[in-house]
């Protein structure tokens, strides 16, 4: 009797766990309708602003340098490279920026992102080995994406390879290479309407034009962006955070190709390589993972964050496709780079180990280096450059 109440109890609580996550699921469903939208209206702001925003935006990102710092600094006060991103994918799908001035953009915002982790890394700040060990697990994101941009940066300014392939992918893809998209897309058919009616809405019935609209519409579309991303990361992260053992056993007992997957997938369904990564630093802190077992994860994360790219993309044309695949190849090269062959996974593991030490001596320096390197260092040369 006891043993079938057990049972009865038990199949109740799997049930309750299948629904659960089925509303969940649709939940999130809901709430990339609602960031697609969000996507949309920033396009069509873009283009209610006309040239002369177009005109000053561009003497902002004709130099490469500024376009990765700005993409940098932009992601660290925003907290999330998606939403960045994603405002670049609208960019350059209305037109407003060209595909090649966004590259250093992506690129800059692939460093941004990993400030969040390195701010989780200071709840340790008071004990030296915790704080060593979770700084540590937390600058290999950042030195990961640091080696990637100094390399790869150089080389798409000499040969435009990321951008060429890019074009090229996105051609096939849409099955032309023109700037018009001849897929109809049912996703685009879906959003193109609600979008349109808070343009309408915006210039029609409130009678706003010109600069005025568009700056209103931004401000529309960026709090559709946010709430969003906001809510699906809230609501897949109890998920995330209630299976943290499981999470573990998984990291260890899997291969890092297994696990690269496994950071992807993760990072998809989050949403954020943020929250992936962080997740992550309290239990490298607590001596739970090592940095080798970590850093397939943040390659995982960095390849799973091109997905809200490419899903904005959805709503665009070939240009914003071509935008979202150079982050997805952008992030592949650096897993080709960094973690394929073992001598070239131990540069950024050897780095941050290093960088790491010094918060030994003095704690002062972990602070000191994410103020300089997230902060300082960005505003200075966006405002320079």
């Amino acid at each position: 009797m006891s043993t079938h109440t057990i049972d009865t109890s038990q199949s109740k609580i799997n049930k309750n766990q299948v629904i659960d996550l089925i509303l969940r699921l649709i939940t999130v469903a809901a709430l990339l309708y609602l960031f697609l939208i969000g996507v949309k209206v920033l396009e069509e702001s873009f283009k209610l602003m006309g040239g002369g925003f177009a005109k000053g935006l561009l003497n902002i990102t004709a130099n490469p340098l500024a376009g990765l710092f700005s993409g940098m600094f932009a992601t660290v006060l925003i907290q999330s490279s998606s939403v960045t991103t994603s405002i670049i994918v609208g960019l350059v799908a209305s037109g407003t920026l060209p595909l090649g001035g966004a590259i250093p953009m992506v690129m800059g915002a692939n460093l941004g992102t990993s400030v969040t982790n390195t701010l989780v890394s200071l709840g340790y700040i008071k004990n030296g080995k915790n704080f060593r060990d979770a700084f540590a697990a937390a600058t290999i994101h950042d030195f990961f994406n640091i080696l990637t941009v100094a390399v790869l940066l150089p080389i798409e300014l000499a040969t435009g390879l990321l951008e060429k392939s890019a074009v090229y992918l996105s051609g096939l893809l849409y099955g032309s290479s023109s700037t018009t998209m001849s897929y109809k897309s049912p996703i685009k058919a879906a959003i193109k309407p609600v979008a349109n009616g808070i343009k309408l809405f915006i210039t029609e019935t409130l009678g706003f034009s010109g600069n005025i609209a568009g700056i209103v519409l931004v401000i529309i579309s960026a709090s559709l962006i946010f709430i969003a991303l906001y809510m699906i990361v809230k609501t897949m992260k109890v998920l995330v955070e209630s299976n943290k053992g499981q999470i573990i056993e998984n990291l260890l007992s899997k291969n890092g190709y297994v696990t690269i997957l496994f950071g992807t997938l993760l990072t998809v369904a989050v949403q954020s390589s943020s929250i992936t990564t962080s997740l992550l630093v309290p239990m490298a802190g607590a001596g739970v993972l090592t940095l080798e077992s970590i850093l397939p994860v943040t390659v995982g994360a960095n390849i799973g964050t091109t997905a809200t790219a490419l899903i904005a993309s959805l709503t665009g044309n070939v240009a914003g496709l071509s935008i979202a695949l150079v982050h997805f190849l952008f992030n592949m090269a650096g897993m080709l780079l960094w973690y394929v062959h073992p001598k070239m996974r131990q540069i950024p593991l050897t780095l941050c180990s290093r960088l790491a030490n010094l918060t030994r001596t003095n704690r002062a320096y972990g602070v000191l280096y994410i103020v300089l390197v997230f902060f300082l260092i960005p505003f200075t040369l966006t405002m320079l450059l």
